[in-house]
């Protein structure tokens, strides 16, 4: 299996970094998200996540967004809860959240994931 990796490029600034590492287990959502139909972009990415757990069991996902939309919204919930069940069927997950200190408004939303898709989320103030 191959490593998923999308470099944000200034010229799209509404599609996010994507760095999932298949060796390490290390999955990166980073900068924004914003675009119209997020379900065309993350779609492969959820894809992907799906077929790691065919080969692993252990898997790190981290969400460093500066900013996200709505329609991105939904799709996190869809990860969060896809990384839910696969930890009840006893799968190590770890999922981690940087939210910068002067950003209340996205602590409150990380909350609010946490909860929607009743996952323990990693608060890392940074």
């Amino acid at each position: 299996m191959d490593n998923l990796i999308r470099i944000p490029q200034k010229e799209l600034p509404y599609f996010p970094g994507v760095n999932f590492n298949y060796e390490t287990g290390i999955c990166t959502l980073s900068e924004e998200s914003y675009m119209e139909e997020s379900y065309s972009f993350y779609k492969p990415l959820i894809d992907w996540i799906r077929e790691f757990f065919k080969t692993k069991n252990t898997l790190e996902f981290n969400f460093r967004f500066s900013y996200f939309n709505t329609s991105t919204s939904k799709m996190i919930i869809e990860i969060l809860e896809f990384l839910e069940q696969k930890k009840a069927e006893g799968n190590s997950i770890s999922v981690n959240w940087y939210i910068p200190s002067d950003d209340p408004d996205m602590l409150v939303e990380v909350q609010d994931f946490e909860e929607d898709a009743q996952i323990e989320i990693n608060k890392i103030i940074i």
